[in-house]
């Protein structure tokens, strides 16, 4: 583990307290790069002695970051940083978001970008009128030199006019005119890769991947884009935080 890595000293605040500090400063340290990708984590006696918590709090906090796919433990080897990318369902990022985050450089690949008129499944997808323009991209989307995602982005010629520069970032280009989506519907499936989704991936034809539809919606209620992402599904790890529902709550 790199110096940097905040320690805590001894305490004797309470051990879910404690629990929770100890994660907080793993994932800290992950996301800022200061663990990177198959960092090989001290052992639970190291990591108890610098942060001043007990072995069975760093077991707790560590099996909380395996099953959040952050850490992977292996028999006999010991604990290490995920090597598959986190993208959790909980908040509204991009793809270049997503790798910045894990200390990863973004790369982008145009494989083809039109404009036209809506299709009936793009309209009822937009909410859009019969005729209305748009534009479609479709982008293989790259982490350092490997391929991880193919993305096929429709977005109402309102957003992104004709002789709009894009980005990399199709959210940063939306953020240029005040329209990066404010929140958005997601519906998530696995799928097996044909043959050409599977060259431009780097896989094996019919692997197994990650396909995740998304709506992006405005303040206004406008629809924004119609993103169809196909995810690597040996590289990417989709995460969401849940509550319960309060049943005495709801009887009130």
């Amino acid at each position: 583990m790199p110096k940097s890595l905040p320690t805590t000293s001894p305490t004797t605040e309470p051990r879910p307290l404690a629990y929770l500090r100890l994660r907080a400063d793993l994932v800290q340290a992950i996301d800022s790069g200061e663990l990177g990708p198959g960092h090989a984590l001290p052992g639970e006696r190291e990591l108890a002695r610098r942060h001043g918590v007990s072995r069975v709090t760093v077991r707790k906090a560590l099996a909380g970051l395996v099953a959040d796919g952050r850490l992977v433990q292996r028999h006999g080897a010991g604990t290490f940083v995920s090597e598959r990318i986190v993208k959790s369902f909980s908040h509204l990022t991009s793809f270049s978001d997503d790798l910045r985050a894990r200390g990863l450089a973004p790369h982008t690949r145009t494989l083809a970008q039109e404009r036209g008129e809506v299709t009936p499944e793009e309209a009822m997808a937009l909410n859009l009128s019969p005729g209305a323009r748009v534009l479609r991209l479709r982008r293989l989307r790259h982490g350092g030199d490997e391929p991880l995602a193919i993305e096929r982005s429709v977005i109402p010629e309102f957003a992104l006019p004709e002789g709009t520069e894009l980005a990399a970032s199709l959210y940063e280009t939306l953020d240029r005119f005040g329209l990066r989506p404010r929140r958005a519907l997601q519906r998530l499936r696995a799928v097996a890769c044909d043959a050409e989704a599977a060259r431009l991936l780097g896989v094996a034809n019919g692997s197994a991947c990650l396909l995740i539809e998304r709506r992006g919606f405005l303040d206004d209620a406008r629809v924004v884009e119609f993103t169809q992402s196909l995810y690597r599904g040996d590289a990417y790890d989709f995460v969401a935080e849940l509550t319960s529902i309060d049943h005495d709550h709801d009887r009130a």
